[in-house]
This record gives C-alpha cells, sequence and structure tokens, in this order.
C-alpha cells in the first residue's frame, strides 16, 4: 500500500488539492486540526533520523553549510526579486513566493533521495537540522525580506513549527535512537501510509479554506502559477548545478537537488492560514500542485542522464574493443 502511494504522490497531491476545492463547505471546519494530523505526518517521517548519521556526517559539514545558505538565503531573496519584477504591486502574494522559498526542507525529499540513490545519511542530517533550525530561520528570514510589508505573527509562527515540527522530530528521532532503530522498522512501515493519507488530508483541508481566492482560472493565477514554477526549479537546478561545480560526486549532487529544491510545504500552508492574510497562503497552495510532479521531473533527468552517461561509457569501451581488436 505505501508502494503504491509512493507512486501515485505526484497524481495524489494535485487530486488533494481539486477536492479540497470542491468539498470547501465540508471540509473547512476540520482546519483546526490540521496541525495534529501534520505532527503525525512528521512524526512519522522522523523515525528514521538518529544521531549517529549526523555525528558522521558533521566531520564534514561543508554541504549542510551550503544547503542551509542555499535554502534560507539565495532562494528567499531570489523568490523576492523575481516576485517584485514579475508580481509588481501585490505583497501579499510576494510574500506568500518568499515564504514558499524560505520553508524548511521536505522530509519527502528523503524518498526521492533514496530512491536515485543519493547521500541517505547527509540527507536525513539536512533535514534534521533544517527542522530544528526552523522555528527561528523561517521567522527571522520572513521579517528579514518582507518586513513590515505584510501582518505577520512571527511568535505564533515560530510556536506552530515547534509544535508540527520540531517537537514530534525530536521525539521520533530519540525513539529511534533508543530502540536501536527497531523503531523504524518495525513502526515506521506501518505508519508510512497513514502519514501519506494524511497528508493528503492536509492538503484537502488546507485547500478548502483557500478555496474562495481560487475562484475561476483567470491570467493572473496562470501567471502566478508560472511564476511558482520558475522560482521553484532555481531551488533544484542551483542545489545539482552548485554541487558539480564544487566537485561532489553525483549522489551528493542527487542529494542537495532534492534537498534544496522540495519544501515541508504543508507546513507552510499550515502556516500561510493560520498566522497570514489569507491571500499569502495562494503561493503556497499552488506549489502543492507542483512540488511532487517537480522532483518527479527532475528524478527522470537525472535518471536519463545517468543513462546517457552508461551508454556514453559502453560505447567507448565498445570502439575501444574494436580499435585494440
Amino acid at each position: 500500500m505505501n508502494r503504491t502511494l509512493e507512486k501515485w504522490m505526484p497524481l495524489i497531491t494535485p487530486t488533494s488539492v481539486v477536492l479540497g476545492m470542491l468539498l470547501t463547505v465540508w471540509l473547512k471546519p476540520y482546519t483546526p486540526f490540521v496541525p495534529w494530523i501534520f505532527a503525525f505526518i512528521t512524526f512519522a517521517g522522523s523515525l528514521s533520523l538518529n544521531l549517529k548519521d549526523l555525528q558522521r556526517v558533521m566531520t564534514h559539514p561543508l554541504p549542510i553549510i551550503v544547503s542551509l545558505v542555499l535554502l534560507h538565503a539565495i532562494m528567499p531573496m531570489i523568490a523576492w526579486g523575481t516576485g517584485h519584477l514579475l508580481l509588481p504591486g501585490d505583497p501579499q502574494l510576494i510574500t506568500g513566493l518568499v515564504l514558499l522559498l524560505a520553508l524548511p526542507t521536505g522530509i519527502v525529499s528523503f524518498m526521492w533521495v533514496s530512491l536515485y540513490k543519493g547521500n541517505i545519511a547527509l540527507t536525513l542530517s539536512i533535514i534534521l537540522i533544517d527542522t530544528l533550525l526552523s522555528p527561528f530561520i523561517v521567522p527571522g528570514v520572513m521579517s528579514l525580506i518582507v518586513g513590515a510589508n505584510v501582518d505577520m505573527d512571527v511568535l505564533g509562527m515560530m510556536k506552530g513549527l515547534l509544535i508540527m515540527v520540531v517537537a514530534p522530530s525530536v521525539i521520533g528521532m530519540l525513539l529511534n535512537q533508543w530502540t536501536g532503530g527497531q523503531v523504524k522498522t518495525v513502526l515506521g512501515p506501518r505508519l508510512a501510509p497513514f502519514s501519506k493519507i494524511g497528508l493528503a488530508v492536509v492538503i484537502m483541508i488546507n485547500s478548502a479554506f483557500v478555496a474562495p481566492y481560487f475562484t475561476g482560472i483567470n491570467l493572473k493565477l496562470v501567471w502566478l502559477a508560472a511564476v511558482i514554477i520558475v522560482v521553484v526549479a532555481f531551488g533544484y537546478i542551483g542545489g545539482y548545478y552548485l554541487t558539480r561545480a564544487l566537485g561532489w560526486g553525483k549522489d551528493l549532487a542527487i542529494t542537495m537537488t532534492f534537498n534544496c529544491g522540495m519544501r515541508n510545504i504543508s507546513a507552510g500552508a499550515v502556516l500561510a492560514i493560520a498566522y497570514f492574510p489569507p491571500t499569502v497562503a495562494m503561493p503556497v497552495i499552488i506549489g502543492m500542485l507542483f512540488q511532487q510532479m517537480m522532483a518527479s521531473f527532475f528524478g527522470h533527468f537525472f535518471l536519463a542522464d545517468r543513462k546517457k552517461r552508461a551508454q556514453h561509457g559502453a560505447g567507448q569501451i565498445a570502439g575501444g574493443v574494436t580499435k585494440h581488436s
């Protein structure tokens, strides 16, 4: 069941958004339950975290530092600049775009990194460190970049991140540590499908809340979606090519790409709805539509690249054999 859900995640996410908008009358009253459902999702996804991987990776901390700088300095500034250039005169949409790119990396990036044979230990360490720092980094980045342009509850945002992200992550990691990894193998597979179902429920409820702001497809909405796709793509592309420019291996390139491209976007939607004016949530909700599809696209890009390299290498070997023959 879990493998089936993973396979269909690129379609489950946009379907959940559409269902949420269609069933807004029935789903909107359940909005107060969203932070607790999301806390369960975070807990289930954190059962793979442990201190040993963190200690091992921290002996070479440069990839973690690079990813954090790209995630929380470069990408939010790109979002801010792009927003002012392509969405002028709309501070709430610009704020939503910055929030989308200021969020911590998504726990679901672990799934994609595992699928494409990246560095799992580094991925888990980036997720853990970024998650623990998120109550301070996200409000700090938002205050620094958008400041007084939009009303926001900074303390409430910190509290929300602590409840939804940090506390369940720490509990999951400590359980994994205390049980010697048994909780990951025993409880993790049992909770995994429910966490994905919970994610679909969270997306539906959040979409139901902002549905009044998506009344009809118009050029402005299409333009906003295009801007979001371009800005989010910078995270994937930046993570990949920056890693290659630094001369790191392919496994690190894959790891950095997914960790710098993906965001804990469901948490971002909860934050946007709870602590910002409703319009701020629009870029985050639209981002939900494309996150899994974009991860799938860049995954296919890497897979195609690997096959091309393999075919090229096989061709060189064959050519060499023929030549020597």
